[in-house]
């Protein structure tokens, strides 16, 4: 808890969101203040709710990433762009956040193997992620395709579909 209350405190971005984009239904989300949305978080943590992971520089977290049961994504279950594509119960990555001086150093494959790692050890069968392409308009903190290729995960986006879906399927080769 302490540490990721020392990251939000030196990242405005990420405190203003504090991961709850996805938590909340956007009314929710709408309806609240960035101190409503610390507290949320806050709560999920002292609940013991898996919540995410972070990197550290020298001790420091300098890095995040939202992972957990899809369900606890209030905003993502709502979401018509990316419809569950299955009944199989799924881990979702929802969000990236790197420190400014530590992006574009391969950092946000490192928390993505470490998110993995961490529903694994949380029995976690099926990961999900939801990447957009680095120029896009869309919700690039979601991460990149080739990020999540290169951490073994697969394409498995409905034909039709525009948003992209990538799973990794543990204890398979990848």
């Amino acid at each position: 808890m302490r540490d990721l209350r020392c990251f939000s405190e030196q990242h405005g971005k990420f405190r203003y969101c504090s991961c709850m984009r996805w938590r909340m239904r956007s009314s929710q989300f709408a309806g609240s203040t960035r101190d409503d949305r610390v507290l949320a978080l806050e709560r999920l943590v002292r609940a013991g709710s898996p919540v995410g992971v972070l990197a550290y520089a020298d001790r420091e977290p300098v890095g995040w990433c939202s992972i957990a049961p899809r369900e606890s994504y209030a905003g993502l279950e709502r979401y018509r762009a990316l419809p569950r594509i299955d009944d199989r119960p799924v881990w979702s990555v929802a969000c990236f956040f790197i420190a400014s001086k530590f992006r574009r150093k391969g950092m946000t494959l490192g928390l993505l193997q470490a998110a993995v790692a961490y529903a694994r050890s949380q029995n976690a069968e099926t990961i999900e992620g939801y990447p957009v392409e680095p120029d896009s308009d869309l919700y690039t903190y979601m991460g990149s395709p080739s990020t999540f290729h290169a951490a073994g995960f697969r394409d498995v986006t409905p034909l039709g579909q525009a948003r992209l879906v990538m799973r990794y399927i543990v204890g398979k080769d990848h």
